[in-house]
């Protein structure tokens, strides 16, 4: 009979002999696994790296080397370290004042930009009418976070510095209309000043030869000290077209108008101009084919389209002083006396 003893010997001895040829057979298999992914990193989730590390620690760093095939040894314990450091990290609770809503940060920054001369004192109070308490340091902080000076050294904003001056800010510029005449196609240029406040448009003429002659004429009529639009003090905004010469403009620093040029292929900084030589296109112009300068005249004068100058635009050619004060902002166009056919 065998004894108990080389019986049990036996038996563990043929589990050792199975499980070592399942480790090497689990082995190769992550070698060929290992093996298709072509150098490419092998991304694991946290539940994965959280079995393998709990895994390596037991085995420990020599037997790691032995067995390890997707990552280095270094890596697992790096995962296990990891581990246990999460275990003992605890949330910082937050001690001392709540800091100030997202909306009134908003609020601050946006008062100190649309008003240049308002202090940290005025802000705050204003932040109280509004049902918000803030600290008048606070205000300070949220303003020097953002880069904004108080309010002794605030540069003036161009908007504030636009409608404060709004009055007296007038644009002119050209516009173009190809005219069918005994010569044939003739190209004619329709000069126009609008005032910015209330988007009253005066047209001064039109003509084939927008020379210098006809722009100081057209000018003479616009600072005419009863009728005109161009006042002393005003500032006329227009383009750097050549036909707005050293001696138009000096014609105008004598009359005591400011011109200021825009730059170069900017028609954004005369927007208003442009936008209406845009509407009186498209409302009227490009829907008539003008044959001759009467009709040319006539067409603008008579037309009383809607047209949209960053508004509803009511363009009224009936009479010379259209009363336009009931329906403003309102264009009316204005006919000088070099130009009485309108």
């Amino acid at each position: 009979m065998i004894p108990f003893h080389l019986l049990v010997a036996a038996l563990f001895g043929w589990l050792e002999r199975e499980q070592r040829n399942v480790i090497e057979f689990l082995r190769q298999e992550n070698r060929v696994l290992k093996r298709q992914l072509r150098g490419r990193r092998l991304q694991l989730c946290d539940d994965e790296r959280r079995r393998l590390a709990v895994l390596g620690q037991r085995l420990g760093r020599r037997v790691l080397a032995e067995v390890t095939s997707l990552v280095t040894p270094e890596t697992i314990l790096r995962w296990h370290r990891e581990l246990i450091a999460r275990k003992w990290t605890y949330g910082s609770s937050r001690h001392g004042r709540p800091g100030v809503q997202a909306e009134i940060r908003r609020l601050v920054v946006q008062m100190a930009i649309d008003n240049p001369s308002w202090g940290y004192t005025r802000i705050q109070g204003v932040l109280k009418n509004l049902g918000h308490r803030v600290a008048r340091a606070t205000v300070a902080r949220i303003l020097r976070r953002q880069g904004i000076p108080p309010s002794r050294e605030r540069p003036m904003q161009w908007r504030t510095f636009l409608r404060a001056h709004w009055s007296a800010l007038l644009a002119a510029d050209f516009f173009t209309t190809e005219v069918w005449t005994v010569r044939g196609l003739v190209t004619y240029y329709t000069l126009f000043v609008i005032e910015l406040h209330t988007r009253r448009v005066q047209v001064l003429g039109s003509t084939p030869y927008p020379d210098e002659e006809f722009i100081i004429q057209t000018m003479r009529h616009l600072t005419d000290p009863v009728a005109g639009l161009l006042r002393a003090h005003s500032v006329l905004i227009c383009d750097r077209d050549r036909r707005w010469s050293v001696a138009v403009q000096h014609f105008l620093k004598t009359a005591g108008v400011r011109v200021v040029q825009t730059p170069f292929r900017a028609p954004n900084c005369n927007a208003y101009a442009e936008r209406f030589v845009r509407a009186i296109k498209e409302e009227c112009l490009n829907k008539v084919i003008p044959l001759g300068e009467r009709h040319l005249r006539r067409t603008v004068a008579e037309s009383s389209p809607t047209i949209s100058v960053n508004a509803i635009i009511k363009v009224s050619a009936t009479s010379l002083s259209t009363d336009y004060s009931n329906s403003l902002p309102a264009v009316s166009f204005v006919a000088g006396s070099d130009s009485a056919e309108f």
